[in-house]
């Protein structure tokens, strides 16, 4: 089963943009709103070297920010990872 961890903000339509991308793949995230949970920023910015929400992770591989979730998709890499396959060329 496929792991998504989504940093996001209370608003913040770039989180909304990534968590419906994938909500139309039907993949449940771990939703953590550092607005709601302040101490899990510095987390954040440690796992993904950045700053800004949405931070992405799948199965623990960092993807980036709504544009690089979306970037995956339209290069088709990003239903392989969801189901657990490696992308082929």
């Amino acid at each position: 089963m496929v792991k998504v961890v989504m940093y996001t903000r209370t608003v913040c339509p770039y989180c909304d943009q990534a968590k419906a991308l994938l909500k139309r793949h039907g993949i449940a995230i771990q939703e953590i709103n550092i607005d709601l949970e302040p101490q899990r920023a510095q987390e954040m910015i440690e796992r993904s070297q950045r700053r800004t929400v949405p931070q992405i992770f799948i199965n623990d591989e960092h993807i980036g920010g709504c544009d690089d979730l979306y970037a995956l998709e339209r290069a088709g890499k990003l239903k392989p990872k969801l189901i657990g396959e490696p992308f082929h060329e």
